[in-house]
């Protein structure tokens, strides 16, 4: 019994799961462009590691080793890779790291300091990133392992006591590789729990698009790694700003995404397009009113010379300032085929004069459906629009009769909407909505493929801006969460002496 109630209950869950309106995946060729970018981030990190002065007395010598700093990271052999179930790896092997301190020896009354310059050898460094959803439905670095040992030291001594340094070197380099261990995780812990973090901050969750509608990209799930890919189901889902939230049930096909040829995959289903038609709707962005000079001139004689000649005006209006007002009834559809991409609009139309401090002169009146072809492109990181008037149809909601007179105005009404009201809506839509990628890396080489309900964008990554340009810029002042400690673990911390 308890166990088919179990049973029902997982039924239930898995009945009433979200189904994601846009989703990422991010293949492991892109991993070698991030693992460039990774490795001179990790090197700047590197050399941040403070190292304790090393201070000891080996008979009547006294030495003292300060100011260490790590000044370069050369490699041998790195790879980045994933790591099921929610991982990535960085993995680093027979490294080594340039290395610059202060040396100062004395000996009874002899003094003798200066700088060396020093090696680190046999670096080896792995170091697991463990990706999760937070509680805003942001992707977070959740924890991160780190193994580390350096094998060898080399330090080239001169001077005067060169003789003394080389008895004393096993000392000083056995004590500075020691303190090297203990400092490689700690540093690479922070990066992670920190500096990644706070570059992930800059992706949007939820966030407006413009005065009337917003965007919410919570992740509905962690993030599923795979030995090839990482994937990322999104809520994709566009809300009124007035209203906090979207309102529009999805029914639609979930996206999928199979291919793994490109760098990135990301898919958007009806449901994503739909969110936002119903959204600009309830906001009441769905509509125009041109009066007088914002009427185009070309669109005011169109009009004024289809109007005209077939009704009888007072001379006292017929020189009066043309009035449209356009106005959308119910939210568009978006309908997404192998073949393209279709809006399907019903709006009413309302041509009038309007003469100053005077009654409105009703022209016409009607009803109107469109089907407007939508075309995408990936820009940066703007998901982008061109919409362009492929049918139309007017007709009255009044009788046969007044659609039949209606007929002979379908022409000039067309050319009114391609040429006065299709450039105001392409450029509200060429502006285009972010996807959820971090500040500076921009998609390139993008190519849009449409499906049975859903369309996918395959591209190429490119880092406009650097990791430390943007980390920098978006660095917390303080830590986000003061209960959180990001000092790791001692487990986290492999340290070879």
């Amino acid at each position: 019994m308890a166990l088919s109630g179990a049973l029902f209950l997982a039924l239930l869950a898995g009945a009433y799961a979200e189904v994601p309106g846009c989703k990422i995946r991010i293949t492991s060729k892109a991993l070698e462009l991030v693992k460039q970018e990774g490795l001179r981030f990790l090197e700047q990190e590197l050399e941040t590691i403070t190292i304790p002065d090393l201070r000891g007395r080996e008979g009547q010598f006294f030495y003292n080793i300060s100011e260490v700093k790590v000044t370069e990271l050369q490699l041998t052999s790195s790879e980045l890779h994933f790591q099921p179930k929610q991982e990535l790896v960085l993995q680093i092997t027979n490294a080594s790291l340039g290395i610059r301190f202060q040396r100062q020896l004395l000996y009874w009354f002899f003094y003798d300091g200066g700088y060396i310059n020093a090696s680190a050898e046999g670096v080896s460094i792995r170091v697991a990133l463990h990706l999760s959803r937070d509680s805003t439905g942001r992707m977070k670095v959740s924890n991160v392992s780190c193994q580390a040992s350096v094998s060898r030291m080399h330090a080239a001594f001169g001077g005067t006591f060169r003789r003394v340094y080389e008895i004393l070197s096993s000392f000083i380099t056995s004590g500075m590789r020691f303190l090297l261990n203990q400092q490689i995780c700690p540093v690479l812990f922070h990066s992670g729990m920190v500096l990644l973090n706070s570059l992930l901050d800059t992706v949007p969750v939820r966030t407006s698009v413009d005065n009337f509608v917003g965007i919410d990209y919570s992740l509905l799930k962690d993030p599923a790694v795979s030995a090839s890919h990482l994937d990322m189901d999104f809520r994709g889902a566009f809300f009124p700003l007035g209203q906090g939230n979207w309102s529009l049930l999805n029914q639609a096909v979930e996206p999928q995404l199979l291919e793994e040829e490109r760098m990135v995959y990301v898919a958007f289903s009806e449901f994503f397009f739909d969110t936002a038609l119903e959204s600009y709707f309830q906001a009441g962005a769905l509509k125009l009113l041109l009066v007088g000079d914002k009427v185009p001139r070309d669109l005011d004689m169109l009009l004024r010379a289809s109007y005209f000649g077939s009704i009888v005006l007072s001379p006292a209006v017929i020189d009066s300032p043309l009035k449209l007002e356009l106005r959308v009834m119910a939210p568009p559809r978006c309908t997404i085929k192998p073949s393209g991409t279709t809006v399907s609009v019903t709006a009413s139309v309302i041509i009038a004069l309007a003469p100053p401090n005077q009654p409105e002169v009703q022209l016409s009146t009607m009803v109107m459906d469109a089907r407007l072809s939508a075309k995408m492109t990936l820009r940066g990181k703007a998901l982008r629009i061109q919409l362009d008037l492929r049918k139309f149809r007017i007709y009255s909601n009044q009788s046969t009769l007044e659609s039949l007179a209606l007929i002979p105005l379908q022409a000039p009404l067309k050319t009114m909407l391609q040429i006065g009201v299709m450039p105001m809506l392409n450029e509200r839509t060429r502006r285009g909505v972010q996807i959820p990628l971090p500040e500076g890396i921009d998609f390139v080489r993008e190519v849009v493929t449409n499906h049975a309900g859903f369309i996918t964008i395959g591209a190429d990554l490119h880092f406009a801006k650097g990791l430390r340009e943007v980390i920098e810029k978006n660095r917390p002042a303080v830590p986000t969460d003061p209960g959180a400690s990001s000092t790791p673990p001692p487990s986290t911390v492999a340290a070879a002496v």
